[in-house]
């Protein structure tokens, strides 16, 4: 399970395919795993002292646990704005864009701007809330871009932006 998002910092910003997931998440979670988890609690209640049996009190950790992000994701959902078509000027950055850029080294990463609920390192999906993609924004293709990490600063240069699904090139550790 993901962690909680703290609200105040995070865009609410989704891609279609992103919400897609969430909303499946939360169906199978209700239909299926809580379903399964209440069952095998019922079937540890049966067997007698709950105090000291292991299966109930982990059963119920689990409900509470799948209880909680539920209540998350239903809350997340309805406050979500999804992102479902390009921007009016698709020659810059904006959310939802495929960007690839090239190192100092030569080396090309491709990355889709995404919001923080679909963010997927190893897919090439940034977060929005990344520093990456806050120094991409607005930017065009041939712009230099530099961005402040917890290790340093790294210069790229943006050599497309795009708005069709495509798969990550590769990314930097």
């Amino acid at each position: 399970m993901k962690p909680f998002l703290d609200k105040a910092k995070v865009s609410r910003y989704i891609t279609p395919e992103g919400r897609t997931r969430l909303s499946e998440e939360l169906s199978y979670l209700w239909k299926v795993k809580r379903p399964q988890v209440t069952q095998a609690v019922a079937e540890a209640a049966a067997m007698g002292d709950r105090s000291e049996n292991a299966e109930y009190i982990y059963g119920k950790k689990q409900l509470r646990q799948i209880d909680s992000r539920m209540r998350f994701l239903t809350e997340r959902l309805s406050e979500l704005i999804v992102v479902d078509r390009p921007p009016d000027d698709t020659t810059k950055i904006f959310f939802g864009a495929w960007v690839e850029v090239e190192d100092s080294d030569g080396n090309l990463f491709r990355y889709r701007i995404v919001g923080p609920d679909e963010s997927d390192h190893k897919r090439g999906f940034i977060s929005i809330n990344s520093p990456m993609a806050k120094a991409l924004l607005r930017k065009s293709e041939g712009d230099e871009v530099v961005v402040k990490r917890p290790t340093g600063t790294d210069a790229f240069v943006v050599t497309s932006v795009d708005y069709e699904m495509r798969q990550p090139i590769s990314r930097p550790e």
